[in-house]
């Protein structure tokens, strides 16, 4: 049985991955539309990096549709191997196979003695720990089949870059060598690729739990879990927040299967512990006190704001970097006073071009210079408003104002002052919210949460998609972003009533 370099990255996650990927692969979810905006974008992204290369040939598994092609996967090989043989320069997305291993590469670059670079690229912005078992398979596969591997090096993202006009390949791309870190770990990589077909000459499949899993997110090993056993109970203690694969070892290994039974001297931390306490009293904690003395520093008239941005892995006009995050969109409810009537503005760029300028005029008519500011986990809000002002000058006195007058809604819930055992350890709104005002529910719009409006503002109003249905999108939006300022007012006015 072949293992590709992908099947390999999988094992090192999780042996159960490999062996399902194999054996059961429908329990495998396949991506999501926000995963597949991820895959876009580093597709996006290796279209420019490979332009810093001269005489090369792309080869690749894949129709001009993007749709795969078994024969040219399974014919690359043959393929590659004749433009190696005809002393190719550079050549993209080759394929080489030996001794049941595989893997494809994106750049192989030839040198003047007859060895080769090997280049990985990667939409990240710096080399990751994960890059080096990857180029060391990648390695191994070359020199197997005969090639000598001279320099090994990962492309990825400038993110100092600044656009200006086209996008400069060269300069939105930085190198980052890692030849001796993969040398050095090769041997091990032997040993695991060795330990890889172990588990695939078992029939049965390895175990699954948690506690194995060495690299990727809990969360996206956790949906492959439930897909093999089932949905997990409500209070299971694969619920405890920021959950690990030691502490997952320590609870399996005492017998514990539920947050309520664990026990106060487990290897938890501060965020942990007050979650496990909320299970065992079953009862809401609440600091008073603290509250009180928070709300108290509020001035009205209140103002209930949050962003909504859009970034991606090439800056969409000038003066953009990678990744930067440019709010196209705000919601802003406003208190004027205790008691009265709440007001509500908005404002959601609806045009392919900039949106600061227009954004930051309405901005500006629709919010005070006094009062506070209301966000949650106002650290985004804010930076998003430093960048603003340094690049939109005149505008900068307004925005660095409202950052001084800015408060975090989100602090009694990350600070414990509140908590819920039904927050299951989270302070995000989307976990308050329907535990403190049930009868406000995300669940109800179109859009549901910030990564969906993003991608689907992006998709709409830079792309050009879903042209039809432009105006409901847009209408969509706006009722997404309002719920959050709303959310929030929701939530305060709860507190308040709490405490009166």
């Amino acid at each position: 049985m072949v293992i590709s370099k992908s099947e390999f990255m999988m094992f090192l996650k999780h042996p159960a991955w490999l062996w399902l990927k194999k054996y059961d692969k429908g329990k495998i979810p396949i991506p999501d539309e926000e995963l597949q905006l991820r895959f876009d974008e580093g597709a996006l992204f290796e279209s420019y990096a490979e332009k810093i290369f001269k005489n090369t040939v792309k080869l690749g598994y894949k129709h001009e549709d993007g749709s795969f092609s078994g024969s040219m996967y399974y014919s690359l090989p043959e393929t590659t191997l004749a433009e190696i043989n005809k002393g190719t320069k550079v050549i993209f997305q080759g394929r080489l196979e030996v001794d049941n291993l595989t893997s494809i590469f994106d750049v192989l670059e030839r040198n003047s003695d007859g060895s080769f670079n090997l280049y990985e690229i990667k939409s990240s912005t710096k080399s990751k720990p994960e890059h080096i078992p990857d180029l060391a398979f990648q390695t191994i596969v070359l020199e197997k089949s005969g090639f000598k591997v001279k320099e090994i090096s990962v492309l990825h993202v400038n993110n100092k870059y600044k656009r200006q006009g086209d996008i400069d390949p060269a300069g939105i791309t930085s190198k980052t060598e890692v030849t001796d870190e993969v040398r050095d770990l090769i041997p091990w990589v032997e040993g695991q690729i060795e330990e890889a077909f172990k588990v695939l000459a078992n029939k049965t499949m390895p175990d699954i739990s948690p506690r194995y899993l060495t690299s990727g997110t809990m969360a996206e090993w956790l949906e492959i879990y439930e897909l093999v056993k089932g949905p997990v109970p409500a209070y299971s203690i694969f619920k405890l927040c920021g959950l690990k694969s030691d502490t997952v070892a320590w609870l399996e290994d005492n017998g514990i299967e539920v947050l309520g039974d664990i026990p106060l001297d487990c290897p938890l931390n501060e965020r942990q512990t007050r979650q496990v306490e909320a299970m065992r009293r079953d009862t809401q904690h609440i600091d008073k006190e603290e509250i009180k003395n928070f709300l108290d520093s509020l001035e009205y008239p209140l103002y209930f704001f949050d962003y909504e941005t859009f970034s991606g892995v090439i800056p969409a006009f000038d003066g953009y970097r990678p990744y930067q995050q440019v709010p196209f969109q705000y919601s802003l409810h406003i208190l004027p006073a205790p008691g009265a009537e709440l007001i509500h503005k908005e404002y959601l760029h609806t045009e392919n071009s900039k949106p600061e300028s227009t954004l930051l005029k309405q901005l500006s008519q629709d919010i005070g210079g006094k009062g506070s500011v209301i966000s949650w986990s106002m650290k985004f809000e804010k930076a998003r408003n430093n960048e603003l002002a340094e690049a939109n000058p005149e505008y900068a006195n307004i925005l660095l104002n409202i950052n001084d007058r800015m408060v975090d809604l989100m602090t009694p819930f990350s600070k414990g002052w509140f908590v819920d055992k039904d927050f299951f350890g989270s302070a995000s709104i989307k976990a308050v919210l329907p535990v403190l005002v049930p009868e406000l529910s995300y669940k109800d719009l179109e859009i549901t949460y910030g990564g969906e409006a993003q991608r689907v503002w992006m998709e709409t109003v830079l792309r050009g998609k879903n042209k039809d249905k432009k105006n409901e999108i847009m209408k969509d939006l706006i009722e997404y972003c309002k719920l959050d300022t709303y959310a929030m007012y929701a939530i305060f006015n709860y507190l308040r009533e709490r405490l009166s």
